[in-house]
């Protein structure tokens, strides 16, 4: 059959140029590009779909469908792509991420630990931050730099505090931050640059961590006593420095197939891809969703729009109600089994939002402005928070494709998505936690509590529409382990995390295109291989739904393809 659909193409394509001076095709029309004898899966419907061509003109889907078709609508002069028996595939949408800080998993010291990269221990990672030291790295920030580091996966099994990184130099300021996001270590200079001392109080959110028996800062800061510090630390002190931290994290993006992506909690950084925006340089599409802190600053611009200008929108608002669950401050109703230093014994982590009152006003800023907003929520108090807030505001205002997204929702109960269901809020969860924190999970809220995290099959049967994201930088936005981790839900040691939980590839893969695109009320123009949509693709070596369940997360992106034009190549 390959046979005979390689010969007719040969011919029809020997016919197109014959007959190209009499063709149909109006003269000035671009000319196509056909893709063909791969795995073109359309993404279209509840089950896989595939097509022997697609056919691109200018930048988009010109048709996808049969190949003699195919031939027809490309005209003359078009150009053969030969998939090789690989996979083509929508583009990738993830479900949430940080855009703008990718570039700061790409330039830092990196400090994942295996298998993503080599920090397995305290030593490894004073050695990693040793040999980063360099006075064309500090130029790019005025700081040493590293993100990565995870306490839970390390052989000491703790936080680094200032005199781990003081080990490395107390001549200039140091800032390592936690795989989850939500935390950073820096050291003695560190401290100083931000004029944090004993005095200095925990602010509202936050946790200033102190040495046992003072209150001398340790170096260690938690959640609102890190993350506004995070963002002036790591950010780029000169143009020249701001253009590469793009570059090399769009760049990243890109060799994970990425055609859209998503700064899930924009601040500052809004600044820099407008930027990027106006002087040409988005490849992709990025979208942002303002910090609600900062809607007042960035929402009334040109950038806050259901359209894109120069490849960036704004596309609402981001709140934040609780932490990590790894790193025990996600806000739950429960104790933690393992307590984290210095806590109490009913301790179940802290909310960001301590007053409903508060919360209730910022997401009525966004009922009456039409926001869509995101809720970071992975305790279920937090979650709990959420529902109640919500409720009284969707009666109010009403609900009508609002489009909000409950965002991780880790230790969500199954009352909770009901309720979710019942708010028409969609549900963007996280099944990597199943490999890198599973084992974690069940240490510290328990067995049969931590074998429930990201339950995606229990939202998807509940009806709740549903995407899977990477949480980048938090890891590394390699979208195929996505896939795997919701379809395997196996953990570092070998356990599987709730087998009952698990996608089939198929519905893994519509989690980051058709369902994706939806979440970002983009389901006209991407997500699936259709006519008329935005030509976003991404060339595969291997079909993950042809593959063994552990092979799908060695997957490569081997072509990404921006609106028809290719934009990597590995």
């Amino acid at each position: 059959m390959k046979n005979l659909f390689l010969i007719c193409l040969s011919l029809l394509l020997v016919s197109s140029c014959k007959n190209e001076k009499t063709s149909n095709n109006n003269a000035s029309e671009s000319k196509a590009t056909v893709y063909y004898n791969g795995d073109i899966l359309t993404m279209v419907g509840d089950s896989p779909v595939y097509a022997e061509a697609l056919v691109v003109r200018d930048g988009k889907i010109a048709f996808v469908g049969a190949s003699d078709k195919a031939m027809e609508i490309a005209g003359a002069g078009h150009v053969m792509i030969n998939l090789d028996g690989r996979t083509l595939l929508p583009g990738f949408i993830d479900g949430h991420a940080h855009f703008a800080n990718f570039a700061a998993q790409a330039i830092g010291a990196q400090l994942l630990p295996p298998p993503d990269a080599t920090a397995k221990d305290i030593p490894t990672i004073i050695a990693l931050l040793k040999e980063w030291n360099t006075l064309e790295n500090r130029a790019l920030t005025g700081w040493i730099f590293g993100t990565g580091f995870d306490d839970s996966v390390i052989e000491e099994k703790r936080f680094l505090t200032k005199h781990d990184l003081d080990q490395v130099t107390t001549e200039f300021p140091i800032m390592i931050t936690h795989i989850s996001g939500h935390f950073a270590v820096v050291n003695s200079k560190g401290l100083e640059k931000l004029g944090i001392t004993s005095d200095t109080k925990n602010p509202e959110g936050g946790i200033i961590r102190r040495e046992k028996g003072s209150n001398e800062p340790n170096g260690v800061l938690e959640e609102l006593a890190a993350i506004p510090y995070m963002i002036g630390a790591l950010s780029p002190t000169s143009d020249a420095a701001a253009l590469r931290f793009f570059e090399d994290g769009q760049e990243m993006a890109l060799s994970f197939g990425y055609t859209t992506a998503q700064e899930g909690r924009a601040m500052q950084n809004h600044e820099l891809l407008a930027k990027m925006a106006d002087s040409g340089k988005l490849k992709l599409d990025a979208i942002s969703y303002i910090d609600y802190l900062f809607v007042d600053k960035y929402m009334d611009s040109k950038w806050n729009s259901k359209n894109y200008t120069n490849h960036y929108r704004i596309g609402g608002m981001k709140v934040t109600l609780d932490g990590s669950p790894q790193g025990r401050t996600a806000w739950r109703t429960q104790p933690y089994l393992i307590l984290p230093d210095g806590a109490a014994k009913d301790y179940a982590g802290y909310p960001a939002i301590p007053k409903d009152d508060d919360l209730t006003a910022i997401y009525e800023k966004a009922f009456k402005n039409n926001w869509q907003t995101l809720t970071h929520a992975n305790g279920d108090a937090a979650i709990d928070q959420m529902i109640r807030t919500l409720k009284p505001l969707t009666v109010k205002y009403g609900n009508e494709d609002r489009r909000f997204t409950l965002i991780h929702g880790q230790y969500i109960r199954e009352d909770q998505l009901d309720a979710i269901k019942d708010l028409n809020v969609i549900a963007s969860l996280f099944p990597l936690h199943t490999f890198y924190w599973g084992d974690w999970h069940k240490q510290i809220i328990g067995d049969s509590l931590g074998n429930k995290i990201s339950p995606t099959r229990t939202a998807l049967n509940k009806g709740i529409k549903l995407t899977i994201h990477t949480d980048a930088p938090v890891a590394l936005p390699n979208l195929m382990r996505v896939v795997w981790t919701a379809v395997s839900r196996t953990s570092r040691s070998g356990a599987i995390i709730g087998e009952t939980e698990r996608l089939t590839p198929y519905e893994a893969l519509k989690a980051i295109t058709d369902w994706s695109a939806y979440a970002h009320f983009e389901q006209e123009t991407k997500g699936t291989l259709e006519a008329d949509k935005l030509a976003d693709l991404v060339i595969l070596d291997k079909n993950p739904l042809k593959v063994d369940v552990d092979a799908i997360k060695d997957i490569q992106v081997i072509e990404t393809i921006k609106e028809g034009t290719t934009v990597y190549k590995k």
